[in-house]
């Protein structure tokens, strides 16, 4: 073969900048993709501890509907608890109880869930009425 035949010939394979330019589109990607994964983990995370609080003012609004007696009904404050209740938690549940109609035959109960996670403050509040005995 002469030299007129090796310049004629198509090149084959790839140069290396096509090869890098290749790499840094793909780590592009890689990265976007990462980034996502984390944000989708943090969100999670957030989504889990506020069903916890969630869960944590429910269970105290069904117990205290349960009670026959509702002149019998407190405020009361718990701190440091954890999404059952129990010492030891990031939660600090409120409980108020008002009886805007008067009377004894039915209290509004408040429930209000705070805590802290990642610096931000967050809180839950949820209401009911009852007339005990779990109305």
């Amino acid at each position: 073969m002469n030299l007129i035949g090796i310049i004629n010939r198509k090149q084959q394979g790839y140069s290396l900048i096509e090869v890098v330019i290749a790499m840094a589109i793909l780590s592009i990607g890689f990265l976007a993709i990462a980034q996502m994964q984390i944000w989708s983990t943090r969100n999670n995370s957030t989504g889990n501890v506020t069903t916890q609080a969630i869960l944590l003012a429910e269970s105290q609004i069904e117990n205290l509907k349960n009670i026959g007696d509702v002149s019998s009904l407190t405020d009361s404050v718990e701190i440091g608890i954890d999404q059952h209740g129990n010492p030891g938690g990031i939660f600090s549940r409120k409980t108020t109880i008002l009886n805007p109609l008067g009377g004894n035959f039915s209290r509004q109960i408040v429930v209000t869930v705070n805590w802290k996670k990642n610096g931000l403050k967050r809180k839950v509040v949820l209401e009911s009425m009852t007339q005990g005995g779990g109305i």
